[in-house]
């Protein structure tokens, strides 16, 4: 992994699946790494941040080795107990309402999961949350 856009295949996949269930959401390539979207509005994004880089992201995770970083979003009570909890969770260096997470090999895919869809319902039209039941 020496090229932030690299992400491993078998996280791409996870995320793949996930987001395959949520309505009208699609995949893009970022300006680095992958993005999911809902009309424009990104869902989750997932990247090879590199330590001592000049990006955001490796400052806010403080990286001491390339990791796989992954941006949502997250409302009021649930972003203060995700980004006050500590790794492998960050407050993203932009937006009131960004978590960022270090995506581990023994990553949990079905909180995963949750924080996405949950990402998902903030940013959806109420017509496509309705549709996740």
């Amino acid at each position: 992994m020496s090229d932030r856009a690299d992400v491993p295949s078998a996280v791409l996949a996870e995320l793949r699946k996930i987001c395959a269930g949520l309505p009208e959401s699609y995949e893009e390539p970022a300006w680095v790494g992958t993005r999911w979207r809902v009309r424009q509005r990104t869902i989750a994004h997932v990247f090879t941040a590199q330590p001592g880089a000049t990006g955001a992201f490796s400052r806010a995770a403080s990286l001491t080795a390339p990791a796989v970083v992954m941006t949502f979003r997250a409302d009021g009570e649930e972003f203060e107990a995700l980004v006050n909890g500590g790794p492998p969770f960050f407050r993203a260096a932009w937006g009131f309402d960004v978590v960022g997470m270090i995506v581990e090999r023994d990553a949990d895919w079905a909180e995963i999961r949750e924080l996405l869809t949950e990402s998902y319902r903030k940013l959806a039209p109420a017509k496509l949350v309705r549709q996740l039941g």
